[in-house]
This record gives structure tokens, sequence and C-alpha cells, in this order.
């Protein structure tokens, strides 16, 4: 793994950049597609030290309330693609939760700040508006500020915060305001193919006319609309499902996960606890559960064995832990590649 490289991109090749950029989930999951990474945007010390490793070639311009400028100035460039998780922690349930008073919580708007000085030069450049994704944790959703609301009202283009139909904000919808079109969903990872449940809220937003992020995030209508029931051994999907399901070992599975798995039959015989007399069995030894290595977390997170194992002051796996945790899944960044290079390309 690695990009050591440094090349022009072609005008018909995807280019994005990457703030609050953690390990770069976006790049390991977008690389293979093809895509260019323009710049990544992180200060952390460790996660700096996997970007260098592994990503030499892509300029790390730190700060990302400083970049803003340097796009106005032409310094750095406007990408079509600009992806980022601000800090979650100020959302998270495990935090204390101070939304936009937190100063890792303004963040969330200097994500818009630098997401409208992109599509401002992008526009001078005749270029198409950027593509947005933004990530974070389901806590946003119920912030007593009403954080989230500020920030899709911010995206769309509203002089006030958008406001919930309820207590909180639902885990899907999609706003259209004067800037931009902004859809949101909540994903669970468990969905594409890693063995965590991990669910955070997914934003897209655009204010090309050609291009839908509702398309995206969102696969079908319903699934009585899509679904023609077969009786017998075998269901058929209807022409229309059919469309947006891949074929992948010789099977038609969703495209999150490409990989079949077995079913639990009802008539399985399973093994069952029976009582012997009121008399032990066995007896266990009192053992804790272990703690997790950082291959694993790697691999929860769908990182390369080894991917944080670089060269660092100190021989403590904390900061690989840590690095993993803040993350995105790789498999659901790669996902919503996918349907973006599609929707792109017209397929």
């Amino acid at each position: 793994m690695g990009n050591k490289r440094q090349h022009i991109p072609p005008d018909n090749l995807i280019t994005y950049c990457s703030v609050c950029s953690g390990i770069e989930a976006a790049t390991v999951a977008w690389h293979p597609l093809g895509w260019n990474a323009s710049w990544f945007s992180e200060i952390e010390p460790f996660p700096c030290a996997v970007l260098a490793h592994h990503w030499s070639s892509v300029p790390n311009l730190g700060d990302m309330t400083q970049i803003a400028a340097r796009i106005q100035s032409g310094d750095v460039p406007a990408p079509d693609i600009l992806v980022g998780g601000t800090p979650c922690q100020t959302y998270s349930l495990s935090g204390k939760r101070q939304g936009l008073k937190d100063p890792r919580g303004q963040l969330t708007l200097a994500f818009v700040q630098l997401a409208n000085q992109i599509d401002k030069t992008r526009l001078e450049q005749s270029k198409p508006p950027s593509i947005i994704v933004w990530e974070n944790v389901t806590g946003v959703l119920n912030s007593h500020d009403n954080a989230f609301g500020y920030f899709l009202g911010a995206l769309a283009g509203e002089r006030r915060p958008l406001q919930p139909a309820g207590k909180r904000w639902a885990n899907a919808g999609a706003v259209s305001g004067s800037s931009r079109t902004v859809v949101w969903r909540t994903l669970n990872a468990e969905f594409f193919g890693v063995a965590q449940s991990r669910k955070r809220v997914f934003v897209m937003a655009s204010a090309r006319p050609e291009f839908d992020p509702g398309a995206i995030l969102f696969e079908f209508p319903t699934v009585q609309r899509l679904s023609e029931s077969h009786y017998g051994k075998q269901k058929k999907s209807s022409p229309k499902a059919y469309s947006g399901i891949e074929r992948e070992f010789h099977r038609y599975c969703f495209d999150a996960i490409p990989d079949t798995a077995g079913t639990l039959i009802a008539g399985y015989d399973g093994s069952t606890m029976r009582m012997r007399g009121g008399q032990i069995v066995e007896e266990h030894p009192r053992l804790r559960v272990r703690r997790l290595t950082p291959t694993e977390c790697e691999r929860l997170q769908g990182f390369p064995t080894g991917y944080t194992d670089v060269p660092w002051r100190s021989s403590s796996p904390r900061h690989r832990y840590k690095a993993l945790g803040n993350s995105m899944p790789v498999p659901v960044m790669q996902w919503i590649g996918k349907r973006i290079q599609r929707a792109l390309k017209g397929v």
C-alpha cells in the first residue's frame, strides 16, 4: 500500500480532497477506483505519520480552517469531491455533548465554509460544483443545540438553521435549498462486510443539476414496488430491482457485501444445553475477555493488515487504537465511492 509517484491527473479523472483526514479511510477506499487525492488536512501527529508513510506524494495542508483562503488565492486546488468527518467527540453520547459551543464542533461550520469556497472557485474555473461527503456519529441527530440543523441549513444555503419535525432528526432525510440539495442516511458498517456494529450518519450534498445525492445514499424506493413474488423453490427479482444488483460469484447479491453467507435453517438439529441433575458438568476457569489487537481493529474497519504499523516514536499501540477508532469503515466509503463513480459516468 502506498502512493509514492506524483502525477498530474487527466481532465476526466475524479479528484478529491479530505479534511480531518485521520488515517484516510477515504483514500484506502477510493484509490483502487482510480481517483486522485489532491490534498489532505490532518494535524494529529500519529495520523500524519500514517499519511506520510502510505501517501507521501499527497500534500497534507494541516489546519482545515486555513484552507479556504488558500483556495481563494489559487495556492490550493478545488477538487471534484470534498470528504471529511469533523470531530465527533462534541456530539458523542460518551462525551460532554457541547455541540457547536465546543471549538471542535465549530469545525462542522468551517467544513461548510470550505465547501462554499471550493464551489465558488470551481464556478470561476467553469467547472461543475463539488460533491460533498460528510460523516459523523448518530449523536449529532439529537444534539441539544440543533447542531445538525445548523449544518444542514448552512449546506443548503438557508439563512436560518433547519428544524426537525420532532425532538430529534430522523435517521434519513433530504432537504433542498438555494445552494445545494442535501441528503443524509444512517448506515451501519455491519451490513458492509465487517464484524462490528457501527452506526454513523453520512451526509451528501451537491449543487450539480444533473447529480442526485439521494441516488447515492438510497438504493430503491420500496421493497414492495421492486419485488415480484414467485412461488416455488426459487424467487426472482423484478427487472427494475435487477438493474441495481451486481452479479458476483455466479449469484446475485447486493453490491454492499460481495460474499455469500450461509442461512440458518429452522430444521437444523443444533446441540442443546441439558440439565445433569444439578451437578457441575465442567468448571470453566475465571477469565476475562482479552483486548482486541491493533491488527484486529484494522480488519474491523476494513483496513489492510498492518496499515497503521508505521515507524513511530513510541512502541505503545495506543496511537493505533485511537486512530482506528476515529476512522471511517473502509467498505462503507468504498460503497459510496462506487455509487458516485457510476453516477458521474452515467452507468
